[in-house]
């Protein structure tokens, strides 16, 4: 088991965790809990760390974390038509109604053109 990265909040060790899965990379999560401890051990040591099972994906899985970190990131927003509530453009279902956000999106290209 090789240690591939430590990610700045566990949200962000989430994704490169099922980003790992969906290349069929077994890793693990560590310090998932650790931030609870902080004041007593440095804040580098809360950070979660995204470790993989097998050696030989360490290489892999070190590209799909590059480009995790060169993606860009999307800060427009679109609203659920049935709630009103204000959602992230790359949201498929809106988090506080659970309807899909589809139709917005495209309706939202088609106003802009």
């Amino acid at each position: 088991m090789k240690k591939l990265c430590s990610a700045t909040n566990l949200m962000e060790a989430q994704i490169m965790l099922d980003l790992l899965g969906h290349a069929n990379i077994p890793a693990r999560l560590f310090n998932e809990h650790a931030q609870g401890g902080l004041g007593d051990i440095p804040f580098t040591h809360a950070y979660p760390e995204v470790w993989v099972i097998r050696d030989g994906d360490f290489e892999r899985g070190q590209a799909i974390v590059r480009n995790f970190e060169k993606a860009p990131v999307e800060n427009r927003v679109v609203f659920c038509r049935s709630c009103g509530e204000e959602n992230p453009r790359n949201f498929q279902l809106c988090w506080h109604c659970g309807a899909g956000l589809e139709a917005v999106l495209l309706n939202v290209g088609h106003s802009l053109g």
